[in-house]
Parts: structure tokens; C-alpha cells; sequence
């Protein structure tokens, strides 16, 4: 397992910080509900303004972490809802506004495996002459029968072909996984990481099952009908999730929260540095 900021630190000399940005696209899953566990906000950062444009986000966010953090290098980071759902002319619109500012190292784009194609990949692909480009997939599950359950509107086989698409452009690729899905059992989350493995990916991002105030599972929760993972739960099934992977994959998230305003449940996990550590120490023995 290599923790993504060291990978970061380790290429470039320094600590390299990630700037969360709102294209302002949609999600295709929107019509139909949405996934059960998302809200309006669609992943987007507590700190975030989608009515600033990408520019502004990054030259707002850029001067923050310079002056509180002494940060010199970052990655665009294109991470609410779905920033391959449009035509490639404007997806290139969106990500041309982040090319040119000095101290960008790195273009993540956070989309989902039903809105890829070969075009967009080539136009993802030119951009790697001058980043370090990752495409993150959600993926969730790769239980069929989970992904219809939690309404996430595409297969794991879905995920797959998109997956080999992007590496076949030679683009780094990081998947999304939620650990504690209703319904799953320990045993689905590790065919869910050793099939992960078989795909070569070269990032993974785990994240604990939360209810976010507003989401489908709001309700469920509030009516008993939803249980969580307790933290040591959590910490167990993360360090046995992460040793069917490979031991050369980038782990680039380890847990995960709403932000103070939209998270409800488990409080626990609003102390995201103590749950970290215990799944470092526990990955240590």
C-alpha cells in the first residue's frame, strides 16, 4: 500500500494539495433518483462555490492553502457530480480553464463508467503532456445486485470496459468503493477489492457509509431501517479490503465524511484523523 501523499511527496519535493472544483455538470442518474446515498450537493466540497467560475475557484482556493499551508504545488481536481456527463467540447471548455496556472501539477476528474467514451478519453489524454492525469470511476460495488439496490445505474461490467478503456489510453485510474453498503456482507466487500485487483487499477478510494442529510437514506436511517458499521468495524474491513489489492496501489482515500452541515450519521466519523490511524496501525501488523 503507498498513501498518495507520500507517492506525491516522493515525485514532487513537496507536500502537493487538491482543489476540489464544481464544473457545474449534472449527474445522468439524476433522472432516476439518484444513488441512494448522494444528495443535491453531489460530492461537492465544503468549501466549494459552484457559482464562481473554475478559475476563480482555483485562484480563490490556490491563495488559501499558499498562505495558510505555505502549498506550491496542486492538482485540479474536478470532483462534484459527473465531469464526463457533456460533449467533449465542453468538457474541454471546463478543463482548459484549469491548464496554465503555475504550480498544477496533477488533473484528477471524478466521473462515473456509464459517461465515457474514446473521444473523451482522447481529449482527457492530451492533457497528460503537462499533468500527471487520473480519471476516478465510482464504482461503489462490484456486486450487481448491491449496484441495483443502492440505484447506481450502471454494472460492474460497465465499470470494467470503461476501465480498460482508460488505461488502454494511458490514463491513471482510481476507483471509488463504500464500505458497510445495506446489504453487504464481508464477503461481497472482499470480491469487490479482489476484483478490483485483477483490473490493475493504479488508485483506489475507500469511503464508510454515511447518511448525508437530504439523501435517500436520510429516511431509512431515521426510520431504523439502516445500520451502520461501528468504528472498529470499519478499520477491520478496511485493512482486510486493502490487503487483496495490490501492494503497489496508490490509496488516496482511507475513509470519508459529509461535510458538519449534511452529516448525520455515524458521528464517529467526523474525527477522520483518529479513524486513519487506527487503520494504519492496524494495516501495520
Amino acid at each position: 500500500m503507498i498513501l498518495y501523499n507520500d507517492y506525491l511527496k516522493a515525485k514532487y519535493g513537496c507536500k502537493v494539495y487538491r482543489i476540489a472544483l464544481d464544473a457545474g455538470f449534472s449527474c445522468p442518474n439524476i433522472k432516476s433518483g439518484g444513488c441512494i446515498y448522494c444528495n443535491s450537493k453531489g460530492s461537492r466540497a465544503f468549501y466549494t462555490d459552484p457559482a464562481l467560475s473554475i478559475q476563480k475557484q482555483i485562484e480563490t482556493r490556490m491563495e488559501y492553502l499558499k498562505k495558510s499551508k505555505g502549498a506550491e504545488k496542486f492538482i485540479a481536481y474536478f470532483q462534484a457530480h459527473t465531469n464526463t456527463y457533456a460533449p467533449a467540447n465542453r468538457l474541454k471548455a471546463a478543463y482548459d480553464q484549469a491548464d496554465g496556472f503555475d504550480g498544477i501539477v496533477g488533473l484528477s476528474i471524478g466521473t462515473r463508467p456509464d459517461t465515457i467514451d474514446r473521444e473523451k478519453l482522447k481529449l482527457i489524454a492530451s492533457y497528460k503532456e503537462r499533468y500527471e492525469v487520473w480519471v476516478e470511476y465510482g464504482l461503489q460495488s462490484a456486486n450487481d445486485r448491491t449496484l441495483k439496490s443502492i440505484n447506481r445505474g450502471h454494472t460492474f461490467d460497465d465499470f470494467s470496459n470503461a476501465v480498460r478503456l482508460t488505461k488502454g489510453s494511458g490514463i491513471l485510474v482510481c476507483a471509488h468503493v463504500i464500505l458497510g453498503l445495506p446489504g453487504e456482507t464481508k464477503e461481497d466487500m472482499m470480491a469487490t477489492a479482489k476484483k478490483l485487483a485483477k483490473l490493475k487499477i493504479e488508485g483506489i478510494k475507500m469511503h464508510l457509509l454515511h447518511i448525508l442529510k437530504g439523501s435517500q437514506l436520510e429516511r431509512s436511517y431515521m426510520e431504523g431501517k439502516i445500520t451502520l458499521l461501528e468504528q472498529d468495524e470499519y478499520v477491520e474491513l478496511a485493512r482486510e479490503f486493502l490487503s487483496n489489492l495490490p501492494p503497489d496501489i496508490i490509496v488516496q482515500r482511507l475513509t470519508g465524511q459529509g461535510s458538519r452541515g449534511d452529516h448525520i450519521a455515524p458521528l464517529w466519523a467526523l474525527d477522520k484523523s483518529a479513524t486513519i490511524r487506527k487503520i494504519l496501525m492496524a494495516n501495520d501488523k
